[in-house]
């Protein structure tokens, strides 16, 4: 009845923890981005089927994902970071047992998991996931922090998975955000910061609304410690104690680094050189 879709790389820590925690192993399919370290031996033998495939970017590889050969009508996605919770595996085969046909899509929230507790208010909680998917409905947009268009109804589910996006360290955690702040940064310099819509702050499509809402906070003076004041204080993520003020500055940095970049890719565009190439250093010319 279900399938399962789970996107790799390098993931021996988390893999054999993300397949432990679902209960259905008949159709699992885990589309790897040419892991170096031993991710698809351990994903195949939990019974994954593997598919190995150079990511490009995450809208191109859910994509590819989605579009594999899959047993059953309605996907499960996953990332290897993730775990499913009972109470949200019982919610779904609920849901589908009489799910209409004009609905898509589901989707879920994410309890973060920071220094042994949930980040429930520091983390801009709630934020949806699209993760529940009925087969060949769903057209993935956006190559970062991407955008679910379904051919029909997405409607939300009570049931939380778990997240544990430090699992394998803050080393590589601020390393995995510095390639996404870069990947922010470049969309920003190709004009998205004027695309967005502001119709889509009404749009019943939580990621829409989310994209409307960083396209206006992209143009606020100080928007990184805006966003820290937001998270850590209006969002009251201080009552979660030291992981909440320790996450609400991680996520300063990042939004610092989008800044930066989105600001040092402008100059490179002119320079005509590439985000990561350094500027030629500038000589003025001595006044005579």
């Amino acid at each position: 009845m279900i399938s399962v879709l789970i996107l790799t790389f390098n993931e021996e820590i988390n893999i054999a923890g993300c397949i432990g925690s679902l209960p259905w192993h008949t159709d699992i399919h885990v589309l790897d981005s040419c892991s170096t370290d031993r991710t698809r031996a351990i994903a195949g033998a939990s019974s994954a089927k593997v598919t190995v495939r150079e990511f490009t970017h995450y809208a191109d590889q859910r994509n590819f994902g989605l579009a594999l050969p899959f047993i059953h009508d309605w996907i499960v996605m996953l990332d290897a970071d993730e775990r499913m919770t009972p109470d949200l595996a019982a919610e779904i085969e609920n849901v589908l047992a009489t799910v209409d046909a004009n609905v898509a899509m589901f989707r879920v929230r994410r309890k973060d998991i920071f220094m042994g507790r949930w980040l429930r208010r520091s983390s801009g909680y709630p934020t949806w996931f699209a993760r529940v998917i009925r087969r060949g409905r769903v057209r993935v947009e956006r190559e970062i922090n991407e955008i679910y268009s379904a051919d029909g109804i997405a409607l939300p589910l009570r049931g939380h998975i778990e997240h544990y996006p430090f699992n394998k360290g803050l080393e590589w955690w601020f390393t995995r955000h510095n390639s996404y702040s870069t990947a922010e940064a470049r969309l920003l310099l190709a004009g998205e910061r004027e695309r967005f819509r502001i119709i889509d702050l009404l749009s019943r499509d939580p990621a829409r609304r989310r994209a409307a809402q960083k396209g206006i906070a992209s143009r606020v003076p100080g928007r990184p410690f805006l966003a820290f004041l937001y998270l850590y204080v209006v969002r009251l993520g201080f009552l979660d104690g030291r992981a909440g003020y320790r996450y609400a500055t991680m996520r300063l940095a990042y939004e610092i680094m989008i800044d930066a970049k989105a600001e040092y890719a402008h100059v490179a565009a002119l320079e005509k050189v590439s985000l990561t190439t350094p500027l030629p250093h500038r000589h003025r010319s001595k006044r005579r």
